[in-house]
């Protein structure tokens, strides 16, 4: 089985997480990506949050892995002609730098055309033109500005930010698809192009139901949402707990062992088809013949009083109990489910979502793997590199002999 972008090569100039979330996605696929890092220093996440002295984070090898790694210095001129054999050698390359970096090291987009008109130029950057452009950002910087925080938390609490990371990792997806679609295109213009996706604009993408809601909202009060009936909405999409969101209410509610178990819950969706095998598995055959309780509509005003229900019959059951009982009467539900849990869940192990990868330093450690199934085209999981292990191996593929790759090292290029 051939991998789906086996013999692509791309320039990875990216550090932390957004960045690294693309070209790890792209080297999964197949695609020879070449982590580009400052010598001895290395993106500065293999030192961060690390667990063991003196070895790469998880932070950082959970974000690089199927890289080959190439120390170069791009201040030193020789660095810079490194750099620009590089620019020639690949098809693409990828950036999250501050607004202007690459720009500053001398490789404006123009300039990259020059050397490469073939090239596929990817930035991440943290808001499009405007007023925040020059601006800096970082995971919850995006998800307070694109939509998310403000929509996200208790009723009448202060805004929240999700643990996902959907500023970084899910503009970093973004990014990889834009890779893709310009590759498809390069193919029928023979140019590259530019990729530019900022991460404002990616929360706000995955926060559509919410911009949604704010035009509903001229119109009348939101009805799926918890302050309906009785609390007050203001003028912008509110909090809603909860709530699912969507045409079908939805709440978290407690199951057996709450008490000393932090994750005893699970989520039920009160889907109108399946109310009814819902209404009757909980003691409640008795709404459906009731028109305060029968319809939709009828249940909107009292959706906390159906919810109580609901939760005093799963209190009197694990949160897998419960799922159990309502898949079979196709009502909506899912347990939440711990890391603990996922990391030891074999049905993930089975498909590839979570991987156990072997490192020479820090041995062996659970990390996520190719969320994208592709059924002709193998994706696995090769550990991360260490810090410059690839360097003279990529500097005699873009054609240094053995004397210059001497010469750059000793003048500390790379």
């Amino acid at each position: 089985m051939t991998k789906a972008l086996e013999g692509v090569r791309i320039l990875d100039m990216t550090h932390v997480q957004s960045g690294p979330t693309c070209t790890q996605l792209l080297a999964w696929f197949g695609a020879d990506v070449i982590k580009v890092e400052r010598p001895g220093a290395g993106d500065a996440t293999r030192g961060q949050l690390r667990d063991i002295p003196d070895v790469d984070s998880l932070y950082f090898t959970m974000l690089n892995h199927n890289k080959r790694s190439v120390t170069l210095n791009t201040k030193h001129e020789k660095g810079k002609d490194i750099f620009t054999r590089l620019i020639k050698h690949c098809d693409v390359m990828v950036e999250n730098f501050a607004p202007g970096a690459i720009d500053r090291m001398g490789f404006p987009w123009e300039r990259i055309q020059e050397i490469n008109p073939r090239m596929i130029y990817a930035s991440v950057k943290g808001f499009g033109p405007g007023p925040f452009e020059d601006c800096k950002v970082y995971e919850n910087v995006a998800q307070c500005t694109g939509g998310a925080a403000s929509t996200t938390g208790v009723l009448d609490g202060f805004p929240m930010v999700t643990g996902a990371q959907i500023g970084d990792s899910g503009t970093g997806l973004n990014l990889a698809l834009g890779v893709v679609t310009a590759l498809f295109h390069r193919e029928k213009s023979g140019r590259g192009q530019r990729v530019t996706c900022s991460m404002q604009d990616g929360v706000l993408n995955l926060c559509r139901v919410k911009l949604r809601d704010q035009q509903r909202l001229k119109h009348g009060p939101l009805k799926e949402y918890p302050q309906y009936p009785n609390g007050e909405f203001g003028d912008a999409t509110p909090r809603s707990g909860n709530a699912s969101g969507g045409g079908q209410p939805g709440w978290i509610v407690k199951c057996k062992g709450w008490e000393t178990d932090p994750d005893a819950y699970i989520y039920v969706i009160t889907q109108a088809a399946a109310f009814p095998e819902l209404a009757k598995v909980i003691g409640h055959a008795d709404w459906l013949e009731d028109p305060e309780w029968s319809t939709p509509e009828s249940r909107l005003p009292k959706l906390d009083k159906v919810f109580e229900e609901i939760e005093k019959w799963t209190m009197t059951k694990t949160k897998y109990e419960v799922m159990d009982i309502l898949n079979p009467l196709n009502v909506p539900c899912g347990p939440i489910i711990s890391m603990k849990e996922l990391s030891e869940e074999s049905s993930l192990k089975a498909t590839g979502t979570i991987v156990e990868v072997d490192h020479p330093e820090r041995g062996k450690y659970l990390t996520v793997g190719n969320p994208i199934k592709l059924s002709d085209s193998s994706s696995d999981v090769k550990r991360s590199p260490l810090l410059g292990e690839h360097t003279d191996e990529i500097l005699a593929e873009i054609g240094l002999s053995n004397q210059e790759i001497l010469t750059a090292k000793e003048e500390k290029a790379v």
